[in-house]
């Protein structure tokens, strides 16, 4: 059956080109690795410059930063609309109280990247430990050991180096004025307040005393 087909296949070749079936065969491999050299050589550059074209487009179609903004001392609260969600507005984060505007990081602070749960919020701690635990989102950093408190220092470094400090955490009235009492404070005022002993009654009976024994030894001089 294969004999046959092949037979047929020299013969149609003869009859529609009139070239021996080697002769064809030939001019068909130098056709297709001609094509193949064609192709390496322009196909690639032209396919680069249409990569690059597109990249272009897409630079283009992406709308400029906006200058970052101050915004001078607010409270955590206020710091927790800049968490991304809203795209009118600068993303922000905080280190040691500090703000910086880390909207040129979006992929990695705003909604959807790896660092999301630090946006909007002082996660010193956090970064400190190197945790992505809710109870550590907190700009508290008591109780840090010396490896965690360098860590922090790094990561201050780097928001220094690459972002715009846009601002501070306003702290609680309570921390700023230090109106809160103290143990110590409370236990001075108790002993201010206690009532104070008669100090007149000891005087009185020391001079009693000093009287009773001058008449004493009055008396004996008179023996």
């Amino acid at each position: 059956m294969a004999l046959q087909l092949w037979d047929s296949l020299k013969e149609s070749i003869t009859a529609y080109t009139g070239l021996s079936p080697a002769t064809f065969f030939t001019i068909l491999a130098l056709g297709l690795a001609f094509y193949y050299v064609v192709t390496v050589l322009f196909g690639s550059s032209s396919s680069s410059s249409a990569a690059h074209h597109r990249a272009r487009s897409f630079e283009d179609q992406m709308e400029p930063l906006p200058p970052p903004v101050q915004v001078g001392e607010i409270s955590e609260d206020e710091l927790k609309q800049y968490d991304g969600t809203d795209p009118k507005k600068p993303l922000l984060m905080a280190i040691k109280g500090q703000i910086y505007d880390v909207s040129q990081s979006r992929m990695f602070y705003g909604p959807g990247g790896p660092y999301a749960l630090f946006a909007g919020k002082d996660a010193s701690r956090a970064l400190a430990k190197m945790s992505f635990e809710d109870k550590d989102l907190t700009g508290d950093i008591s109780g840090l050991g010396p490896f965690e408190l360098e860590a922090l220092q790094d990561w201050e470094y780097k928001f220094m180096g690459k972002y715009v400090k846009v601002g501070t955490i306003k702290k609680p009235v309570s921390e700023a004025n230090g109106s809160e009492p103290t143990v110590s404070s409370t236990a001075e005022a108790a002993v201010r307040d206690a009532p104070k002993p008669a100090e007149d009654v000891v005087p009185e009976k020391v001079e009693e005393t000093v009287e009773a024994t001058s008449a004493a030894a009055d008396e004996k001089k008179e023996d």
